[in-house]
């Protein structure tokens, strides 16, 4: 990797990282569907302009329908549910559990497209398991919190929200392979602002969201999602898919600093140990670590 890689990858995890914590400063002022409205109609007033100045337009007419998908699977769905999930989890928390996307992929590849995988990747899989059961756990009191949303059912949404990416990788996998990255990163925000108009429409807010709540959502939707596609999408065609999605393990440590500072979120012990077991879990489960080690 070049520098200008390597400074691409952190600016890719911080923008990521802050994510969660705009979506816990916008989500209770939005509510969920009008948050992640928000997030993708602006991403996608972003990327479209972009993918026809790239001349990329095309793709659409040929893999609408892949493309649609995606952004029904991969971005109005678990957007939707992460904003559920932010009325009631941390920051840090949110990004631990979206740690274990590449879990999911591998376990839906397995299942689905008949991957074989190895006893190494098998252990991972366990160990990531085991470290999402472990932090839910802790986290299961079904009593409802400030927003109406009890820890538990956003941890739920949580593991939906990484599930549907895992299987959204899986489906861009099976039909988008060739297709210009941007024009899937466009599509797909187009696609998910059509699916989520009317609904945001009968659920917007009645009391116009604050200035605070606007401003993260408008950073979560320009920053956080368009911005981040076009570095990511940058990256792979830089650096490769393996390189670029090893900025899943930096994500937590960027979500834990801007939690930090902006909420004053101190991450727990037990948080700590299940977030290293998890990606422990994760790097085994995509092959970039083996078991025994070589």
């Amino acid at each position: 990797m070049t520098r200008r890689d390597t400074a691409d990858l952190l600016l890719l995890a911080a923008l990521w990282g802050a994510s969660f914590l705009f979506m816990r400063l916008g989500a209770a002022e939005f509510g969920p569907v009008a948050l992640a409205f928000v997030r993708v109609a602006g991403a996608a007033l972003l990327l479209v302009p972009l993918m026809l100045l790239k001349q990329q337009g095309g793709a659409w007419r040929t893999h609408g329908r892949a493309i649609a998908g995606i952004g029904i699977v991969n971005s109005a769905l678990p957007f939707l549910l992460y904003a559920v999930a932010a009325l009631a989890l941390t920051t840090a928390l949110l990004s631990v559990f979206n740690a274990t996307v590449p879990i999911w992929g591998a376990l839906i590849a397995w299942l689905w497209l008949k991957d074989r995988l190895s006893a190494s990747r098998w252990l991972g899989l366990a160990i990531g398991v085991a470290g999402v059961v472990g932090l839910g756990w802790g986290k299961a009191d079904v009593a409802a919190g400030e927003h109406g949303v009890s820890a538990a059912i956003g941890v739920a949404a949580s593991l939906a929200a990484t599930g549907l990416y895992g299987l959204g990788a899986n489906v861009s996998r099976r039909w988008l392979q060739g297709v210009p990255p941007l024009a899937v990163a466009a599509g797909s925000q187009a696609a998910a602002t059509l699916a989520l108009v009317v609904p945001a429409a009968l659920w917007w807010p009645a009391v116009n969201p604050g200035a605070k709540a606007w401003a993260a959502a408008i950073a979560l939707s320009v920053l956080c999602t368009g911005l981040a596609y076009v570095l990511f999408f940058r990256l792979i065609a830089r650096t490769g898919a393996a390189t670029a999605t090893s900025v899943t393990f930096l994500i937590p440590a960027f979500a834990l600093l801007w939690g930090y500072l902006a909420l004053g979120e101190v991450p727990t012990g037990t948080m700590l140990v299940g977030c290293g077991v998890i990606l422990l879990g994760t790097a085994l489960a995509t092959g970039l670590l083996r078991w025994p080690l070589r």
